[in-house]
This record gives C-alpha cells, structure tokens and sequence, in this order.
C-alpha cells in the first residue's frame, strides 16, 4: 500500500527520548524462541501468485482455546487460500493443532474438521448454542464459515443453516458478543473493501509491483448478526445501526468502553476514520469514534489501522485502546478518560516508540511479569514485499517490539533484552497470548506471512503472584463474553473483560490473567455480568485457575 502519513519533528525528537530513556531500563521478562521444539509444521501463505492482489497482505490471524476441553489451550492457524493465477500441488488450508503438553503439539486438522481452504482472514471463537464448547466463525475473501464444536473434538460447516456467510466480501475481524444482553452470543463480522478480480487495481513505484491501500476501493459495510436461540441467525446491520457507516474494517475489539453495562464495538479501518460503535443497551449502535477520540490519530489524520487492543494499561479501572498503523506512523494509545472520552497519549507514554520504522499488526497489554501492570507486545512486518527495493528505511522482515510497563504509566522498549523470542526476524501478522504450558505465566504465539509461525514461551524470573480467571454464565452466555472481572488484593485493583476477537483477526482471552506482584492475598473478586449483576467471589487462592459460575459465589479451582 503507498500510504503517507508524516510525524512532526517534535514527535520524532521525543520518540528518540523514549527510546534512549529504554537503553537504560533491565526487563524483567524474558520469552524464549521455542517453535522447533513444538512438532508444529504449520507453513503459512497469502494465496500471492506475482499478481499483488490486495487481500494477500493483509492475511492472517490465529485462535487461542481449548477445542477439545481437556483443559489446556490449543492453537488455530488462519492460512490464505490459491489466489487466482496460484497453482499448489496440496492446497492450502486452516490447520488445528492439539496441545499435548510440555510444549508438543499435534496436528489434527483433519480429524477435527477446521481445515478449510478458503483465503482466511480472521477468526473468533464462542459458544454461540450455550452447549458447553466452543464454535469458531472464520472470514474469508468470499464466504465465511461458522463451525459447530460437536463436543468430541470434531466440528460441523453450518454457515448454510446458521446463515452467516455474509456474501463474497472480504471478511476482516470477527467477534462474538452479546449485543442485546438476551443471553446469547450474537456475531460481528467487519469488511474490508469491495475488491474482486476484476476491479483488482496495479500500481508500481520505480518500475516495481506494489500492492495498492485501500483507497483505491470502495469502503464496505460492516454486518452485525443477531442470535435468534434456535441454530440461525437474522441480519440486523441495518436495523442495528451498523450498516450506516462504511470503512475498510482490519482489527476489531468488543468492549464497554463507557462502563455502562452493555458491550459496545471498536473497529479498526484502514486509512480512513476509526469506528466506535456506542451500545444503547438493546442492541442498537451509533457510530461516535470522532465525539469519543479514537477516530484518527493526536493530529487528526486518518491512520492505516491494523490491530486493535484493549486493557487498563494504568490501573484507574478504566479500559484503554490501542491501535497499530502504517509505516511512518506512531501506533496510538487512547487512554480512557472515564466520560466517554479518550486522549491519545502515545508520545507521552512512549507506547510504540521506534515501531513506526515499518507496519505494526497484532498487539495487546499483558502482565508478562506479573508485577501488577500490562504490558505491550506489537507484531511487526511491513506488507510490501519488496519494500526495500524503493524504500531504504524499511524491511519486510521485522523483529517485533515489546513495551515494558514502568508501573507509573509510561512504557518502555525492552525487545533487545528480553529473550531470543524478540529476535526473530520475519513480516508478523497476527498474534494471541495465552498459558500454553500451564505454569501459570502467558506466552506468546504470532503469525507470520508466509512463513512458520513463533512460539515464545514466558521464562521471565521472579514472577510475582497471579491469578487466573474463567468465567461459566448460567443465565448469560456461557463463556462470560462481554463480562467485566475486578480482582482486589490490598492497594491493587484490577480489571478485565473477556472478549471473544480481539487485536488483529484474532482471538484469545477466553480466561483472564491477573498480576498480582507480591500481594500475598486476594481480598475478592468482582464479576458483573452482562446485563448489570454483579456477583462478590470470596476465599480465592494466589497463583491459582480458578472457574468463577454465575449464580455461585464461590469459586472452584486449583
């Protein structure tokens, strides 16, 4: 894409602050290059056939969670399938792995049925029929795909029945959320832009192929699905709201920005405003991203949104945003402000300094080292593929950039002194953080184009306490999506929500991570519900996994 955006001299002077104030920090986290060892052979490609079709670039996410509910989180890998002109001699397709332990992995892509061959995108998982597993809605450059779980390891195509395909569009980011608070997940899907073979537009720079934005398209719009409780699901774009604005939809999040009860949804569009679609409770949006701040960046221009993520990066128990962007553009943290309004505070807070040397793509807060604040991981990789043939200030190749929190709401640059995981070298799309190992800590997996993916697992040392969360609705939906969490130890207060899609077209977080440094003792834990309870959860133990029941105030756990 030829995107120009510039930053100011006095951005650029405190960006090289930040990163000069970073040299002098010690990370305390470390995350280890492990893929070799996993038995994963997943090689991912984007369909590309020379023909620099728009939709190869910007493929793929990946999932995180427990398929077979055994326990341990699995791993789904989004691939893009033969482009036009492409000829493989096996095709391309999605594959599952199985956790087996002690960072082994099997493939089981074919017994469990997720292998599609359609050109993958994005990816959400939820239990959409409340049968106690967990379905997975797939988009695609053409019709989407809604797999059934049947509770054995296997999973069933009802797209057709269900009646979420959602046309030949080019599918972006996906969630579940339960937009009208009736109990049932109901089915965001985002679109990019109205590309097809025969609009496909060429472009070169210097006698070279590149990939044009999306400007050179028209903006799509964006469809919500309403659960209808039986198996189907109605379109309700229009009636909704959602089919009101157009844009080219990349990363989406589902959040209660506002704190009102209900789940609104943040999407990410790609060199054209920002989207945030504010819930009136019943499942009726309006789109208020200029009023609330998140549209464009600090100096009102339109970025090149990839990834969108979302946590309370300083503890005020309000959630943050962060969306990644182009080249030559700082990705943007929007600090919450509490009423209905966001301030992007990226330069002051050095969140994503030096990132803007290429594309930023997956991204999300985590506690890596559990020291009570999240901290920021951001997938890099420039989607030219011959970028440096014309551009001498970039690679297609990146190394990705990891922020330490510094505990008094700044971040720092540690990727140099935090393991060989942040050495790796290749174009990063998608990423998804989870316990993989089950000891406690959350590790990272990232997609990469066109190339095998990256294990890292979390070997940081003195980790403080922890806690892990899952919720199990009754009354609401099974998963707890849309649900907020609060844990209390002493003078830390910590939230979170679970979201179902999340950061770039992909999805994770299915159970919640809590540092909790060296607090000894956990006073309670907060859940309210989607639809306004809220339940108190007493006599929880550190550095356990707990499973929070709606309708038990007590937990189980280990």
């Amino acid at each position: 894409m030829t995107r120009r955006s510039g930053i100011s001299a006095t951005a650029i002077v405190l960006i090289g602050l930040c990163s000069a104030f970073a040299a002098e920090r010690k990370s305390t986290i470390l995350l280890t290059d492990v893929t070799s060892r996993t038995g994963i052979t997943f090689v991912h490609t984007d369909g590309s056939s020379g023909s620099h079709y728009i939709v190869e670039n910007v493929a793929s996410g990946l999932a995180l969670f427990d398929y077979d509910n055994d326990g341990d989180i699995d791993i789904y890998f989004l691939n893009g399938g033969a482009l036009k002109g492409t000829h493989y001699e096996t095709p391309p397709r999605n594959a599952m792995y199985r956790n087996e332990g002690h960072w082994r992995f099997t493939d089981v892509t074919e017994p469990s049925g997720l292998g599609d061959l359609g050109h993958a995108l994005a990816v959400a998982v939820g239990d959409y029929d409340n049968d106690g597993d967990q379905d997975v809605y797939v988009t695609n450059f053409g019709p989407n795909v809604l797999f059934r779980n049947n509770g054995d390891g296997t999973f069933t195509d009802v797209t057709g029945e269900a009646g979420v395909g959602d046309g030949d569009k080019v599918g972006a980011g996906a969630n579940f959320l339960d937009a009208d608070g009736d109990g049932d997940l109901d089915l965001f899907s985002s679109s990019y832009i109205a590309f097809t073979y025969e609009n496909h537009v060429e472009r070169t720079i210097g006698g070279h192929p590149v990939y044009v934005g999306p400007r050179a398209y028209e903006p799509t719009r964006d469809t919500l699905f309403r659960n209808e409780g039986n198996g189907t699901f109605t379109d309700i774009s229009n009636e909704s709201g959602i089919a009101s604005s157009r844009g080219a939809g990349m990363g989406t999040v589902c959040i209660d920005f506002d704190d009102d009860g209900d789940t609104d949804i943040y999407v990410g569009n790609d060199v054209m405003q920002n989207f945030l679609w504010q819930n009136d409770g019943t499942g009726k949006f309006e789109e208020i991203g200029l009023l609330a701040g998140v549209a464009c960046d600090m100096n009102g221009r339109d970025m090149g949104t990839m990834g969108t993520g979302c946590g309370d990066y300083n503890n005020d128990g309000l959630l943050d945003l962060y969306a990644t962007a182009y080249q030559d553009q700082l990705p943007s943290l929007y600090r919450n402000c509490g009423d209905g309004l966001f301030e992007d505070v990226s330069l002051i807070t050095g969140a994503g300094a030096g990132a803007n040397r290429t594309v930023t793509w997956g991204n999300d807060f985590v506690d890596f080292d559990y020291d009570g604040d999240r901290d920021l991981f951001v997938a890099l990789g420039h989607l030219q593929d011959n970028i440096e043939l014309w551009d001498r200030r970039s690679t297609y190749h990146a190394t990705n950039e990891l922020y330490m929190n510094t505990g008094d709401g700044k971040f720092v640059s540690v990727s140099d002194s935090s393991g060989d995981g942040l050495k790796v070298k290749l174009s990063s799309r998608g990423a998804g953080f989870d316990d993989l190992d089950g000891d406690g800590d959350v590790d990272v997996v990232v997609l990469n184009s066109r190339r095998e993916p990256t294990l890292m697992r979390n070997d940081s040392p003195n980790l403080g306490h922890w806690l892990q969360v899952k919720l199990r609705g009754t009354k609401t939906n099974r998963d707890g999506v849309g649900a907020r969490v609060k844990v209390f130890a002493g003078d830390l207060t910590l939230v979170d929500e679970v979201h179902s899609g999340e950061a770039y077209q992909s999805h994770y977080g299915t159970r919640l991570y809590f540092g909790l440094g060296r607090r000894e003792k956990i006073d309670r834990v907060e859940v309210r519900w989607i639809g306004g309870a809220v339940e108190v959860f007493k006599d929880i133990k550190i550095d356990s996994f707990v499973t929070l029941v709606e309708g038990q105030s007590e937990a189980s756990g280990s």
